[in-house]
């Protein structure tokens, strides 16, 4: 049948529009559609019952700014290092592409709502045999056949109509996967930037520790020298310098552990900000103290953490997901709709393919539908029920497990606060204790048990002041990670 080509084209296009404009006046697409969870938390923080007044979280209606709370320490070395970290960081560079392959996904399943065209080029060349009886009635071959040949260029569509939106339900559910996939990315990013804080005050903890320790030891060996000349002076007995060198000897002991501690937070920081294990030691291994923290924390309320907890949001997304699933699999109950056409120019001989008459073109609409399949599509929708449920509850436990963990950091946070004030008061006290101790040995008024008994407590309740503003500052990290603060402006 003879046609005009261009007229064709201008004829499926207007095909294409007016069915795309009747799919979407329709508006059918099986399945549930998704409607976000109700999620009941607490009006306010249990947590806050802890909090002493002056004590460092409030509880605040107003919009609750978290992102880059880590400036609050005003540490250069500790800001230098996130920023490093966030861009170089390995784990986040995975789920970065992951967003990658989710976006890409997500195109694969829109495509899915448009037609396709196949472009085919065809050359065939055949040669045909001709045979005549000879006497006997045994044939045998008389000549050899013509060749022939057959030259054709042409263009094949295929368009699958969305009456029933599984193609459509499939893209939704591609759009809540690429959801996730960034939640992901804000997840992954939270825990690093509290990972990079974690270790750096962890280091200089250990920092603080070790000066502490190298301190108490000049000062126990300046103890056991006047312990020595006083032996040899006959003043004191053996077991006080027994018991001096012992103090001093335990002391050191310990600054190897330290060390080796110190040096593992070095590493790990390295690692995290992508890097050679040993990369950060030059910039590291210079004591800093630690940095103090901030007077207050506005903490919000609970109902802030279903906006901004990554991990809460990508178990949404991914319920969302879940659900629109369903929808794909029902479709599969109903009739698929194809349009398939194709036109272009056939030819014996290759300078005949542009005249009209060897041009062509076919249209062909029809309709599947699954009469029978052994169960298979309504299993398969149950399934999708099932797992739409599960990524339900999903979302519910992620909702009470963050709960918890502000409510764990908070108490912790508060508890800290005065167990530091505690250690504090004890530091000076010690430092009172020893003074008065040693001299009361050199005059020879007290014996050496209370010099030992005043030095040990003062080491140890020192090392426990830093280890407790060590984890002061790790537990408003934790408080930090557990809002879900670090992500929402630049970063």
């Amino acid at each position: 049948m003879l046609y005009d080509t261009s007229k064709f084209v201008r004829y499926l296009i207007s095909l294409f529009w007016t069915v795309s404009s009747l799919i979407l006046a329709i508006g059918c697409a099986v399945g549930p559609d998704y409607q976000a969870p109700k999620t009941e938390v607490p009006a306010e923080w249990n947590g806050q019952a802890f909090v002493t007044q002056g004590q460092a979280s409030k509880t605040t209606t107003e919009p609750v700014t978290l992102a880059q709370w880590w400036g609050i320490f005003n540490d250069r070395t500790l800001n230098s290092l996130v920023e490093l970290a966030i861009t170089a960081n390995l784990d986040l560079k995975q789920v970065e592409a992951r967003i990658r392959q989710a976006r890409a996904a997500r195109g694969v399943a829109g495509a899915g709502l448009g037609p396709t065209v196949d472009a085919s080029v065809i050359y065939q060349r055949s040669k045909s045999s001709s045979e005549t009886v000879g006497s006997g009635g045994s044939p045998t071959v008389a000549a050899t056949g013509a060749f022939r040949e057959l030259f054709q260029v042409g263009l094949d569509s295929s368009w699958e109509l969305d009456f029933f939106g599984g193609t459509r339900r499939n893209l939704e559910a591609a759009t809540a996967d690429l959801r996730a996939a960034m939640e992901d990315r804000r997840d992954v990013l939270i825990t690093l930037i509290g990972d990079v804080g974690s270790n750096y005050l962890n280091l200089r903890g250990l920092q603080q520790q070790l000066a502490i320790a190298h301190k108490n030891l000049e000062v126990q060996r300046k103890t056991a020298a006047i312990v020595h000349r006083r032996f040899e002076t006959g003043f004191v007995s053996r077991l006080d310098v027994a018991n001096a060198d012992a103090q001093a000897a335990a002391t050191e002991a310990q600054i190897p552990v330290l060390e080796s501690s110190a040096q593992a937070a070095i590493y790990s920081l390295g690692v995290l900000l992508g890097q050679n294990p040993a990369a950060l030691e030059t910039t590291l291994v210079r004591p800093n103290p630690l940095p103090p923290t901030p007077p207050k924390i506005p903490i919000g309320l609970p109902s802030d953490l279903v906006r901004r907890r990554p991990d809460i949001r990508r178990a949404e997304a991914q319920l969302h997901a879940a659900t629109a699933r369903i929808g794909v699999a029902t479709a599969d109950l109903f009739p698929r709709f194809f349009l398939t056409g194709g036109f272009g120019v056939s030819a014996r001989d290759l300078n005949r393919l542009g005249i009209s008459n060897s041009r062509y073109w076919s249209f062909s609409p029809t309709v599947t539908w699954p009469i029978f399949a052994s169960g298979r599509i309504r299993w398969n929708i149950e399934m999708q029920n099932a797992l739409q449920e599960q990524a339900f509850l999903t979302y519910q436990k992620t909702v009470l497990t963050a709960l918890k963990e502000v409510e764990t950091a908070l108490v912790a946070y508060a508890k800290e606060q005065e167990h530091r004030q505690s250690l504090a008061t004890a530091v000076d006290n010690n430092r009172q204790a020893v003074d008065l101790a040693m001299k009361l040995y050199v005059a020879g008024k007290t014996d050496f048990l209370n010099v030992l008994t005043a030095q040990r407590s003062l080491y140890v309740n020192e090392e426990a002041l830093v280890q407790s503003t060590q984890r002061l500052t790790v537990n408003l990290i934790t408080l930090y990670k557990a809002l879900g603060g670090g992500w929402e402006e630049k970063s």
